[in-house]
């Protein structure tokens, strides 16, 4: 069968457009895979950095002169030694110095005090899980970014904390270290506990243990798309009284199974308002929504609030559950000295008032050259950067996180 001019992309070899594009996907496939097996030999896989003592006290919340005196002392987890007898920490020693501490002040009758070192919630106090959306149906908004930092940071500060990434392009399991086409299999991402036939799979099992302590991953591929494929089939074929085709509980129903086990959920959502998304917000706790201020992404915006609103209102009319702890509009990507950019960030906090969060995202070359070697700024050392240039970084990426872990906590009435 001849092929038609019009899909003869490549004439010279006689291809056609679908069989040009799937040798270049293979191709980069490869080159990708030697990327990685270079990147992070000899297993190829990632590893976190260690901390120093400077940093290790700052995320504790102690002096380092104080985790010198327990190092002298011999108490609690012993750092690694280093070059000129510098002091190093895993994050599992953090971790493990903070329960150190906490039994310390549980020892003297102190519970207030271990629990500014403990940070897991405690649902004798009623401090129900904390699920978060990380949402924009526009892409270049900042919102993988937004979701892998804020995931890294809430671990590092002490949470168990779950990403699910729900996005078919699977950036945030890139940045993980996954290879989505050659790591995972069937059923290897959240749509193999949500989906509606026989082959469904419990969460737990699907879940995957991270480089970075207290943080574990639900990771996405192209097999995501089949949850937007299946549901329009299960709503038509569904029967009155069958709880089980509704799709906005689906996502709900599977984080309920591993609840104990965590105190934050990171959903990154795809950039489209689909059936993902919406089981997604439905699954919520508290919404975060990026924001770049360019006013095309604000119009952009505007149009996926009032879609948003409209869809979210036919669920609650089937019997969905909508209570936000709360939603927070996230500003990314921001230059500071960009005149009109500051104004479309006046306008949203004039519009918005305490609903955008008071720290902005900067827009930083040490975030993007991090990510070159698909990592982010929490994984990386200051030596890799100007030291302007990576302090601002990480000021503008702690500020937002901080503030956004304080929201989870007053969620929790501490």
């Amino acid at each position: 069968m001849a092929i038609p001019s019009s899909m003869n992309v490549d004439k010279a070899a006689g291809r056609s457009a679908d069989e040009t594009i799937a040798l270049d996907a293979q191709a980069l496939s490869a080159q990708l895979k030697a990327m990685r097996e270079r990147l992070f030999a000899p297993a190829s896989q990632k590893t976190l950095r260690s901390f120093t003592s400077g940093e290790a006290a700052r995320l504790v919340g102690v002096s380092d002169g104080y985790l010198r005196q327990l190092t002298l002392a011999g108490e609690g987890p012993q750092p690694q030694i280093g070059s000129a007898g510098r002091r190093y920490y895993s994050l599992a020693d953090i971790d493990a110095l903070r329960r150190f501490l906490a039994d310390q002040a549980l020892a003297k009758g102190n519970e207030a005090k271990a629990r500014t070192y403990l940070k897991w919630r405690d649902p004798a106090r009623n401090e129900h899980l904390q699920v978060i959306s990380v949402t924009n149906f526009k892409g270049g908004s900042g919102k993988t970014t937004s979701a892998v930092h804020l995931a890294q940071y809430l671990a590092m500060m002490g949470h168990r904390v779950l990403a699910v990434d729900l996005d078919p392009q699977a950036s945030l399991s890139a940045l993980f270290g996954y290879q989505p086409e050659l790591d995972l299999s069937g059923n290897d991402t959240i749509y193999g506990a949500i989906r509606y036939d026989d082959e469904v799979r419990p969460l737990r099992e699907i879940i995957r243990k991270t480089y970075f302590h207290g943080l574990d991953l639900v990771p996405g591929n192209l097999e995501l798309q089949e949850f937007e494929h299946q549901t329009p089939r299960a709503l038509s074929t569904r029967k009155p009284g069958d709880e089980n085709s509704l799709f906005f509980a689906r996502v709900q129903q599977a984080l309920e199974t591993v609840a104990d086990d965590y105190d934050v959920v990171v959903l990154d959502c795809p950039p489209q308002l689909g059936y993902l998304t919406l089981s997604s917000l439905c699954a919520s706790t508290s919404v975060i929504v990026t924001v770049h201020p360019q006013m095309l992404d604000v119009a952009s915006m505007s149009q996926f609030l009032f879609m948003t609103a409209d869809l979210l209102a036919v669920v609650r009319e089937a019997g969905g559950s909508l209570n936000f702890d709360f939603l927070r509009y996230l500003v990314t990507r921001f230059e500071p000295h960009d005149g009109p950019q500051t104004q479309i960030v006046g306008f949203l906090r004039s519009l918005f008032g305490d609903r955008v969060l008071t720290a902005p995202m900067l827009k930083s070359t040490a975030v993007s050259d991090a990510g070159l070697t698909k990592q982010t700024l929490y994984e990386v050392g200051r030596e890799n950067f100007s030291r302007g240039t990576y302090d601002r970084a990480m000021e503008s990426l702690d500020a937002v996180n901080a503030e956004i872990e304080k929201l989870i906590h007053t969620a929790w009435g501490r």
